[in-house]
């Protein structure tokens, strides 16, 4: 990803100042290599020259060019094995290589389309053939990192909505999702406050400022390794130990708890607001899946669900309350300030215990 980002930002930057693309000129002789960079450079093209094959593939890792004009014949590594080397590799497979040769027989034409050539020219090469080929190569690898480009940005919107093993099963085909996951936690926080606080100021503030909780809380769920559920209104739902089951799903999910009510804090003293929050944590299975067909939605159903926004409901502003299956996770390596009993509508009586920090 790193490297296509590169390559799209060379190539960017080149257009942009007036240049229309990087060419890459290899041959072992200099006389050779002049009469294929002047024209070209003529032409507003940018040529960079390697004298041998292996200078063009260190050329190539420095600065991936837009095209390549590669002589066949050159000592050590011929013109063949440059273009097998530069194909095999995912980095530089996209770039056009234009085999400039003075062969003429019919195999060695077959070897360079072996070798992943796009193109050939003969020598002597006609300049008008030459910067046509060229022209032709370089839009047609522009259009590619485009292409390349919003592919990249597509993926990444999906993987905004939905977690990445799921992103791919779909982009497989797949379109009716759903899971039995028999062991995990769900977090349910809720800002305390916050409705009174929006009351006061304006739309654009008050979308500001739940970006600046929601996206902080994201960074968290992300380090901890929980899956973002979903926010609704001003609460947060967040899950370990899904689409990918871990046995640590307990921990990671009281860890991220105490570290959300002190990004909070660090929200209050930034901000001079009041905000508190409170969090419901349960453990236990659910049905994960997706919903929709083109505005797509992951989510959680059942009983874990169900309790945790219980909790959450119930519990004290400030406060973090966890189920009893949970507490039993828990409870060796984290501190509590005892427990009590919960009327819970349609579970009946339900112990609960405050969680305060670790051991």
């Amino acid at each position: 990803m790193q490297t296509e980002t590169l390559i799209r930002n060379k190539s960017s930057s080149a257009r942009a100042l007036g240049c229309r693309g990087l060419v890459l000129v290899v041959d072992d002789d200099e006389a050779n290599r002049m009469l294929l960079r002047d024209p070209l450079e003529t032409h507003g093209y940018e040529i960079i020259e390697a004298e041998n094959g292996e200078q063009a593939l260190q050329k190539v890792e420095q600065r991936p060019p837009d095209v390549i004009l590669l002589d066949v014949m050159m000592p050590r590594l011929d013109g063949f094995e440059v273009c097998r080397r530069l194909k095999k590799d995912a980095r530089t497979a996209h770039i056009p290589i234009l085999i400039v040769t003075a062969l003429s027989e019919r195999m060695e034409r077959m070897m360079g389309i072996a070798a992943g050539a796009s193109d050939f020219l003969s020598k002597p090469v006609d300049l008008q053939e030459l910067t046509l080929r060229v022209n032709h190569a370089v839009r047609a690898k522009h259009l590619f990192d485009e292409l390349r480009a919003e592919q990249a940005r597509a993926e990444n919107l999906l993987l905004n909505i939905l977690p990445r093993p799921i992103a791919d099963r779909m982009k497989q085909g797949e379109v009716n999702i759903a899971e039995h996951h028999p062991d995990v936690s769900v977090l349910v926080a809720d800002l305390v406050g916050f409705t009174t606080l929006a009351a006061h100021i304006g739309p654009d503030q008050v979308v500001h400022l739940l970006n600046e909780i929601f996206s902080g809380f994201d960074l968290l769920a992300l380090k901890h390794g929980l899956e973002k559920i979903k926010t609704i209104g001003d609460a947060y739902m967040a899950a370990a130990g899904l689409p990918l089951p871990r046995p640590d799903h307990a921990e990671a999910t009281a860890d991220l708890a105490l570290d959300l009510m002190a990004d909070i804090e660090k929200f209050n003293r930034a901000y001079n607001t009041s905000i508190q929050l409170r969090i419901g944590i349960s453990t236990g299975s659910v049905v994960a899946g997706v919903i929709g067909r083109w505005k797509f939605t992951y989510d959680l159903w059942g009983d874990t669900v169900n309790l945790a926004c219980r909790l959450e409901s119930l519990g004290q502003a400030g406060g973090i309350q966890v189920s009893d299956l949970t507490y039993q996770r828990l409870k060796d390596k984290y501190r509590f300030d005892g427990s009590r009993s919960l009327d819970i509508k349609g579970r009946g009586t339900e112990l609960v215990h405050a969680l305060l920090g670790r051991l």
